[in-house]
This record gives C-alpha cells, structure tokens and sequence, in this order.
C-alpha cells in the first residue's frame, strides 16, 4: 500500500468523485460571485417599480400596497374627522352655553382670559348667589340634554364653594399700614340646599375677610349626551362636566375677574336603546380600521424586507471592494443603500397601526382620547402623502426639489443654528424689556411668535403703533429693538437663507445637465474599472450565505483539487 502508483491512482479516484459531485454547484457559485452578478443584483436593486417589471416581470406589490395605503388612510382621516369636527363643536357650544347661564351679564366673548368682571361687593355677591339660584333651576332653563351628576349610589353630588383668602389681614391704606400673614387657609362649603337662608349662611361672613380674600372658586358637576352623532349614523356619545367658576382677586386692585372653565370626559352610557342603522355602521367602520391595520402592516414588512435586502447588498459591495480593490464604501454610497424612504414608511405605517386602534377603542366607546388619535392619524397621513414624492423623483424633471432638499438641508441647518442664536437672543430681551408695555411679549412664547411674523413681513406698522409711549426710554430702546431686528433677519438673515437653497439648486441644475460626479458604486455599476488597486494577500473561508427573506439563495465557497504538488482552486 506504499506504492507511489497507488497514490497517483488515488488521487485521480479523487478527482473524479469531486467532479461528478460539484459541477453544478461550482457553475451556480462562480455565477453567483463574479462581479457581472452583484452588478447584476445592485442595478435591479436601483430600478424603479416599472424597470423592474420590465426586466423581470415582477409584479410591483409594494407598489401596489402604498397606493392603496394612501386611499384607505386618507379616507379613514376624512371619517374620522368629520366626527371629530361634531365631538369639538359639541364641547365649545356646551361652553358657551353654561357661560351664559351661570355668568351673569356674560356678552358672549372672553377678554384677557376672563369673562366677566366686577368691582363692588354688591356685584360679587349678585353674581354669587346667581350661580347658587341657576344651578338650583339647571333642569327648568337649560334647553339641551343636560343635567346634574349623581355618585355610584345614585344620589346627586354636592356643588362646593372653596374660599381661599389669608390667613390674618389688616389694611389701612390712608395711613400705609397693613399686617398680612401671607399663608393661605382654604374654607370649603358643600351645598345640597339651595334655599335663600343656606346661601346667605354660605357667603354671611364674606364681608368680613373681603380685604384677605384671594378667590372664590365654585365647582359642581353636570352629565349631558351628544346627539350629533346619530345623524352620522354612529352611537351617541355620553359626556361628564366639571364646572369651575372662579372668582379671582389675587391682585386686589379693585376688579375681581370671573371666569368659567369647564373640564370635558367622555362616560359610559349605563343605559341605552338605538335603533336604525347606528350600531350596524359602527360594525362597519370597525372592519375599514381592521383592513387598515393589515394594509399597514403588510407595507411595513415589505418596507422592512427591503432595507434588510440592501443591507446585504452593501455587505457584499464592501466585501467586493475591500477584496479586490483594498478599499471601503464611501458615505455617498452608503447612503444610497440606507434607503431613508423606507424609513419613513415604516414610521408611518407604525403610527397609523397606533392611531387605528385608537379609532377602533373610540368607536366602540372605550376611549375618549380625541387629541392623541388625531395626532397619530395626522401625522401618519402627513408622512404617507410626503413619501408620495419617492416616486416622482423617478422622472428626472421632478427629482429637482428632492436633490436640492437633499443637497442644501447640511448647510441650511447649520445656518439655522447660528441665526437661532440671535433669534433667542432677540426673544428673551424683547420679553423682558417690553412684555409690560406690549401685549404681543408679554411671554416668551407671544414674543417668539411675534417675531416671526415681524420676520416674515407681517402686522409690522401694528407692532410699531400698539407700543404705549409712556415711558420715553422703553419707547426709544422699543425703536431701535423692532429696526434692528427687522433689518437684520430679512435683510441680511433670510438673504442668506434663499441664497443657500439657490446655491444648491443651481449646484444640481448644472450637475443634471453635465452629469452628476461618478461615485465607486457608480463607477461599478457602468462597468468602469478605474479603481486603484492595491496588492494584498488574503484567504477566503469557505461559507455559503443564504438570504432568508430573498428567493435567490446567495453562494460562496471555494472548492480545491490537489495533486501531487499541483492545486487548481475555483471561486
């Protein structure tokens, strides 16, 4: 067994055994790897849907799932807007209603935050005793359905009256004396009888302390249905009320200032009866949100399976490089595989999941979160309507707003982090300086929002006009503050602005017509082979790689024959 020829014989047993058995894989392989086939696979991946129809007659699901994601959420926004314009109309005419009802010689329109406001003792207790009597005859004068609010035990809870005042106060303001105790004591009354004696033991000793009261606050508790949505075919919605009528005299200057606020909740309707097609519209509208769920999901795995797809892609390309050429991928071209689209449909498709199911709790009356479902609805269709632009930027005369955002966004950021600087600076001064003189600073964010229509060119002479002149040096520094500002960001600020955006649209106007600089990625992909090389000795492992959400399985390995002193070696 020593023999040298039974060695030799050996080894061409050998020979053949690995022939018969690997050619097809060694095709399928050395297919596989060349660089024909990754420039194969990354100019698919750069198709557009109809491209890529046409090369191989793949049909375009993802496509096909957007617009009809973009239908069903714009529609299911509209829906729900539409009751959602009912719920708010609903609470701002309950509002004024109980303004008018309970606010005694309420006009109908709110000043400086207050409704109405008093300046005699005699007025203070008018109005007083005018909620206490309206509140007694809710059922007799409101011409809604609406009515007092009873605990678990069915009994009706009580309307409290909190006075808050100092605790020890003795004014003299002839001879500017004053002995105050600055703590506060709060006094809280419950009121079940509404007869004129209870009331008058209620507010009897308010003479007393009139000089420490700091306020009067009366808070009681009201039910009401909302009918509106039966015309719309969906289940009325019941609704409790948390009354607060304030009477403010923290500033002890001599007008007390009366307001009504009123805190709104939806509540369960213990006891209903509909009939018509209501609750079976409600079954509908459910099942639209379910297929709106699915369709959302369906684009977010999609979009998914795709950013994992170009992953991979930009590993070999890397591989492809570092291998042949001793170089890594550029930032140009990671980013063209690190699809920023896709991000934002996934985002979007998270937040109309989230804003879906929210709907869904509403509409079978679980939930009462308005606000936060239209937020996540918004927003989502908002971000559905902008990924819209992806596919215009297939068509070269549509792709220039999305290169120039896309080439100016760097610099116009920096550049709105300096001018931010002068701007903060411009908010917190003209706060401080002119927020007693002016009502447009007098908070930080009035003045931020003043000073942006100042800097878009609006209500400009007004802001000069509405500043009181009764202190020259404030109206002097108020002068030279609005000119200085005004001058400075629309002159010179957003000059510079427009002139970046114009800078970077002329940048790729010249590019589109002479032709955009050639990255490595492009450069491979036009079969360019002017990398530089670099000499260097490396081993490849043997592996085989397989993309477990792409059809085609992706192979690489290296096979050896030896023979005697002589190695043939396949990739």
């Amino acid at each position: 067994n020593s023999s040298p020829d039974w060695l030799t014989g050996s080894c061409v047993v050998t020979q053949k055994i690995q022939l018969k058995k690997v050619p097809s894989l060694l095709n399928v392989s050395v297919d596989l790897l060349t660089p024909e086939n990754l420039r194969d696979d990354l100019k698919y991946y750069f198709m557009n849907p109809c491209e890529k129809y046409r090369a191989r007659r793949n049909i375009p699901w993802k496509l096909g799932v957007q617009i009809l994601k973009i239908v069903m959420i714009t529609t299911q926004l509209i829906l729900f807007g539409l009751n959602n314009q009912l719920v708010v109309s609903y609470k701002e005419e309950n509002t004024m209603a109980l303004k008018n009802l309970f606010l005694k010689d309420y006009r109908g329109v709110d000043e400086d935050d207050y409704s109405v406001a008093v300046y005699t003792q005699h007025d203070v207790y008018d109005r007083l005793f005018y909620v206490l009597e309206q509140y007694s005859q809710l059922g007799r004068l409101s011409v809604g359905p609406i009515s007092y609010a009873e605990d678990e035990d069915g009994k009706l809870l009580p309307l409290v009256v909190c006075k808050e005042c100092y605790k020890k106060g003795s004014l003299e303001p002839s001879d500017g004396v004053y002995n105050i105790d600055a703590q506060l004591e709060t006094i809280q009354h419950f009121i079940f009888d509404f007869s004129v004696g209870h009331q008058n033991d209620v507010f009897k000793p308010l003479p007393a302390f009139v000089s420490r009261l700091v306020d009067i606050t009366i808070t009681f508790q009201l039910k009401g249905i909302n009918l509106q949505t039966v015309r719309s075919r969906e289940l009325p919605d019941c609704y409790s009320f948390s009354v607060t009528i304030t009477f403010d005299n923290q500033c002890h200057s001599g007008m007390v200032k009366i307001w009504l606020n009123i805190g709104t909740e939806r509540s369960a309707c213990t006891d209903w009866k509909i009939s018509g097609t209501a609750q079976k519209n409600t079954h509908y509208l459910l099942v639209f949100d379910g297929f709106v769920i699915l369709i959302c999901l369906t684009s977010a795995v999609l979009c998914t399976r795709s950013i994992i797809l170009a992953v991979r892609l930009l590993q070999r390309f890397s591989r492809f490089l570092h291998e042949n050429y001793n170089r890594k991928v550029c930032e140009d071209d990671q980013r063209e595989f690190l699809n920023g689209w896709y991000v934002l449909v996934i985002v979007s498709d998270l937040l109309a999941i989230i804003g879906s199911i929210l709907k869904m709790e509403i509409q079978a009356k679980s939930l009462t979160s308005y606000d936060v479902c239209s937020i996540f609805l918004g927003t989502s269709t908002l971000m559905v309507w902008v990924s819209v632009i992806r596919y215009l930027g297939y068509f070269q005369k549509y792709n220039v707003l999305i290169l120039t955002m896309k080439a100016a966004f760097p610099k116009v950021l920096r550049f709105c982090c300096c001018a931010g600087m002068i701007y903060l600076g411009y908010t917190f001064c003209g706060w401080i300086v002119l927020g007693p003189y002016h009502e447009k600073f007098e908070g930080l964010s009035r003045v931020a929002e003043c000073l942006f229509s100042l800097l878009n060119g609006d209500d400009m002479f007004t802001t000069f006009a509405q500043l009181k002149d009764k202190n020259t040096v404030v109206w002097l520094f108020s002068r030279a503050y609005l000119f200085t500002f005004i001058s400075l960001f629309i002159y010179m600020v957003l000059s510079l602005f427009i002139a970046l955006i114009t800078d970077a649209y002329e940048t790729i106007k010249n590019y589109q017509e002479n032709g955009f600089p050639l990255t490595d990625l492009q450069k491979f992909l036009r079969e360019q082979k002017d990398f530089p090389v670099v000499e260097e000795n490396s081993q490849t492992d043997v592996h085989i790689r397989r993309s477990v959400l792409c059809c085609c399985p992706r192979y690489k390995f290296m096979v050896q024959f030896v023979c005697g002193s002589s190695m043939t070696s396949y990739h």
